[in-house]
Order: structure tokens, then C-alpha cells, then sequence
């Protein structure tokens, strides 16, 4: 018994498509856990892919498809298997063959008529369910965040005095109410659609607001100099972000459920547009992530220089600056959680807390090392000028026991020359009175 695998990935998920066993089967020698239903069914109620369904026969119709999160494990499949990307749909594609469910070959596109990848329309359907499975899925993941935080965002709102904030708690009832009545009758018609077609300005006001109100804690963070002012505004972002952050993954949420029902508004009205509504949706989200991100970047920038800022004085701040600190890990945890959830490349790490004693030691130390270079450098230069000092020394002894020998030799000289006249004078004064004596 042949059995046939057809594989599909648009970048965000798996589709595996082929007789239930077989997919069954598949899926567990690959090891992909958790694969979800892709509801294939809903494709024969579509105008325009309903036809294309019938042409292929009852093959197509008895189709199982199960959906599986583009993991690292799952996107080694494709490349594992050779898949291929269509230069039209952007739709990575392939089929695989066995016998008796050992899947072997690979194959590009499928001849027969009961193949999903040989016919545009129903590839379409396809491509914009999966797209719809995988933004349930990414609703799922900020349903979670919002449950964990605990954050009850219609407080929030409500405690707001924007009327657009207000107005997002009426949108989100409509959305609710709309996704109800989707799942029960698997299509959005136009009276389904008109209960929310207005909804997607105001949750972009709304999440518009919510980053002005993170970037102005950004600003207000980067402008204050004291230590006792930034350790306010660090405890005020504490409490603040918090719930803004809450707003935007709310606000996300429900333009996740907008694209949701816009792709099958467009599947029961324009299949044919489906690609094109698929790729734009994927790009406009991309677009919001990006904004995002870029917000709060900036404010985990500003909440890592505060503590950078509160470490650097903790010698003349010893209760401001850990607080700094401490809120400032609390913000960044927050933050990097959330951008986690909505998957936004995250990293870093926290701030620790400069401890007084620790910078007391470290002012010693650095005190004490300054001291001793100091007193090596005075002890060198006195040294120097004590070797400079006794060298003048000795040239002036020398200087000055040659001058007292020239003074010495000319003192003799003059002494000796003192002397013999003396003596002259006195033998001259001798004879004079000796002649007289003799005389008398």
C-alpha cells in the first residue's frame, strides 16, 4: 500500500497533509509534538476553493491535515526533506512517498488530482488557514502572559481618562462576540464582519497611546539628575510598565483576532486575494513587533543607565540607589517576559546592587593606592634631591677647602713677609741704639 505525505511551511508552521494514519504515523517518527487540527473541511464551504475541492475528487475531501509550530526540530524538516519554496506563493512545498507509511522520496509537486500543492486556489486556502492557526496560537501565548502577569487591563483602562482606552473594552466584547460566532458556523459573512470592522482603528490608538505613555517614562528617567528624583521615577516605572505592557499585549491580542476574521472574511469573499491579504497581514504585524521592540529598547537603555547611575553613588545614597537598582531588574524582567512572549528577540541581564561596604572598601583601596603611589613618588623625589644635595655639598667643601688653601698659602706669604720686615726694622733699630750705646 503507497502511502503520501504532503508538506507545506509558510515560515511560522508545518502542514502535514495526507490519510490520517499516515500523518499520524509520520508525525511520530519525527518526533513533532503538540500538532493541531488545520480543519481542512472548512476549504469545501469556501466560493471559489469549494470548486476547485470538487474537481479533485474524493481524494482531496478525505485529506487529514494537522498543523505543527515551525520549531527548530519541525524546520529541520525542511531541509531534511528537500522542500522547496515557489517563487509566487512564497510557500515552502513538497510530497513525500512510501510504501506501507515509510515515507522515502521526495517529490517537488504532486501529478494527481487530488493533490493540495497542484492547485492554486486550494494552496491559497490552505496557506491562509495555517496563517489562521498559527495567530490562534500566538493569541494563545499572550492569553498566558496576561494570566501570569495577573494584570487586569480593563482596570487599567478604565482608570484611564483617554476615551480611546475606553472604547477598546467595547471593541474587545465585539471581537469576543464575533470569534464565537466563527468557530459555530466556520466562516465570517458579512453581517458577522460588520460587528467589527471598525475595531482595528481603535485598538491602534490605543496601543499607540500605550507607547507614549513607556516612552515618557523613558524620557523622564533619562532627565533626572538627582539620586532621590530617579529613585522616584524608578519606582513609578515599576508600577507603571507593568500595565502598559499589559495594554499592548491585550492590544495585540485582538489585532491578532482581527487578522484572524479578516482572513476568512476575505476566503468567503475573495479567495482569490487570499495570498496577497496573507503576506500583508504577516507584514503589518512584523511592522507593529518592530515598533515595539524599538520602544522598549529605549526604556530598558534608560532603566539600565538609572542603575548604572544609582551604583556610581551609593556611598552618598545607601538607601536610594539599591532601590534604583532593584527597580530597575523588576522593570527589564517585565519587559524582556513580554517581548519573550510576542516573539521579540530579547537578551541581558540584571543589574546587582552596589552594596555601601563594598564601595566604602573599594574608596579605601583606592585611596590607599593612590597613597602609596604618592609616597613612592615623594620618597623618590626626595631621594633625588638628597643625592643632588650632597653632590652641591660636596662640590662646595671641595670648592671651599681649595679656596681656604689659596687663603692659608697667602696668609703665610703675607705673615712671612710681615715677619722679615719687622725683623729688619728691628735689627736696623738694634744697631742704631748698639752705636749709640758704644758711642756713650
Amino acid at each position: 500500500m503507497s502511502a503520501e505525505i504532503q508538506l507545506i511551511s509558510d515560515g511560522d508552521g508545518l502542514a502535514v497533509i495526507g490519510a490520517a494514519t499516515d500523518v499520524e504515523r509520520f508525525l511520530v517518527s519525527e518526533g513533532l509534538p503538540s500538532p493541531k487540527d488545520l480543519g481542512l473541511p472548512r476549504l469545501k464551504t469556501v466560493a471559489g476553493v469549494a470548486s476547485a475541492v470538487a474537481k479533485a475528487g474524493s481524494e482531496m475531501s478525505a485529506e487529514s491535515g494537522r498543523w505543527v509550530q515551525l520549531t527548530r526540530e519541525s524546520a529541520d524538516l525542511v531541509h531534511k526533506y528537500g522542500l522547496r519554496q515557489n517563487a509566487a506563493n512564497k510557500l515552502f512545498t513538497g510530497v513525500l512517498k512510501g510504501d506501507s507509511g515509510q515515507i522515502r522520496g521526495f517529490v517537488e509537486f504532486a501529478q494527481g488530482p487530488g493533490s493540495f500543492l497542484a492547485n492554486p486556489a486550494v494552496l491559497a486556502g490552505v496557506a491562509g488557514i495555517m496563517a489562521q492557526v498559527a495567530t490562534k496560537q500566538k493569541m494563545d501565548e499572550i492569553a498566558d502572559y496576561l494570566a501570569k502577569i495577573d494584570e487586569k487591563v480593563d482596570d487599567v483602562l478604565r482608570a484611564q481618562k483617554d476615551a480611546a482606552l475606553a472604547r477598546m473594552i467595547g471593541v474587545a466584547f465585539m471581537i469576543e462576540e464575533t470569534m464565537i460566532i466563527r468557530e459555530r458556523r466556520g466562516r465570517v459573512d458579512d453581517i458577522t464582519w460588520s460587528k467589527v470592522q471598525a475595531a482595528p482603528a481603535t485598538i491602534a490608538e490605543t496601543q499607540a497611546y500605550a507607547l507614549r505613555r513607556l516612552d515618557a517614562l523613558a524620557e523622564k528617567l533619562e532627565s533626572k539628575s538627582a539620586i532621590s528624583d530617579l529613585a522616584t521615577t524608578a519606582r513609578e516605572a515599576r508600577t507603571r510598565v507593568g500595565e502598559w505592557l499589559a495594554v499592548l499585549a491585550r492590544s495585540f491580542q485582538l489585532q491578532d483576532a482581527i487578522a484572524v476574521l479578516e482572513l476568512d472574511r476575505v476566503l468567503d469573499a475573495s479567495p482569490e486575494e487570499l495570498h496577497g491579504h496573507r503576506l500583508g497581514l504577516r507584514d503589518a504585524r512584523q511592522n507593529r513587533l518592530d515598533l515595539i521592540a524599538r520602544s522598549t529598547e529605549r526604556l530598558l537603555d534608560r532603566m539600565n543607565t538609572a542603575a548604572a547611575r544609582a551604583n556610581e553613588q551609593v556611598l552618598t545614597n545607601p538607601l536610594s540607589s539599591p532601590a534604583v537598582v532593584e527597580a530597575s531588574n523588576h522593570v527589564a524582567y517585565g519587559i524582556h517576559d513580554f517581548r519573550a512572549r510576542l516573539g521579540i528577540e530579547t537578551g541581558g541581564r540584571s543589574a546587582r546592587a552596589r552594596r555601601w561596604v563594598d564601595a566604602a572598601v573599594e574608596v579605601r583601596d583606592s585611596a590607599l593606592e593612590t597613597g602609596a603611589k604618592g609616597l613612592d613618588a615623594a620618597m623618590s623625589t626626595g631621594a633625588k634631591g638628597l643625592d643632588a644635595a650632597m653632590s652641591t655639598g660636596a662640590k662646595g667643601l671641595d670648592a671651599a677647602i681649595g679656596i681656604g688653601g689659596e687663603a692659608l698659602d697667602k696668609a703665610g706669604a703675607v705673615t712671612s713677609m710681615l715677619s722679615s720686615g719687622f725683623a729688619g726694622r728691628l735689627r736696623k733699630l738694634r744697631g742704631d741704639d748698639g752705636q749709640r750705646a758704644i758711642e756713650s
